[in-house]
């Protein structure tokens, strides 16, 4: 994880699609190269009367999913905190919140790679503006990327089914 400081301002980013509240089941594919989320989508059956429940998981073929693929990915961080742990996230405090996703302006994880990055000989302090700093918290994980911009499409399968056919 990385320390903050006053400079960091969380910004929820409302135009992502909802992910499921309770089983999201989110997966990353990530290279050198590329970096990809996937996560089950909230939804809502019409004929649903609120009296039975539904199993979701890893396999459940046919469910709309977002696809989330990021621009120059830097750094990516996947795992704690959950949505019942996620007041203690450096960042919770300016707002980072369960199932929501953010940016952080100003980000001291970003400013922490500039200067990691400074005993480079050809060290260019510029390179790294176009980086943002992107939080995704779920149910059971949040993911957290430094990449210049994502694009997010809807698609329908399992999220490994997704992520396969985005690869290819």
């Amino acid at each position: 994880m990385y320390s903050v400081d006053s400079k960091d301002t969380v910004v929820e980013l409302s135009d992502v699609p909802q992910s499921s509240i309770g089983a999201p089941c989110p997966m990353i594919l990530a290279g050198e190269h590329h970096l990809y989320l996937a996560f089950y989508l909230e939804e809502r059956l019409p004929n649903w009367g609120g009296t039975s429940a539904r199993v979701v998981g890893e396999s459940n073929t046919g469910d709309p999913v977002a696809l989330v693929e990021f621009t120059a990915a830097y750094a990516h961080m996947f795992g704690p905190p959950n949505d019942e742990a996620v007041g203690g996230h450096p960042l919770a405090s300016r707002g980072v919140g369960p199932y929501r996703v953010h940016e952080v302006r100003a980000s001291s994880w970003i400013r922490r790679l500039e200067r990691m990055n400074a005993v480079h000989p050809c060290h260019n302090p510029e390179a790294f503006a176009p980086y943002r700093h992107f939080i995704f918290t779920f149910h059971e994980t949040t993911f957290e990327c430094i990449a210049e911009a994502f694009r997010t499409s809807v698609r329908f399968g399992t999220v490994a089914e997704v992520l396969e056919i985005a690869f290819q």
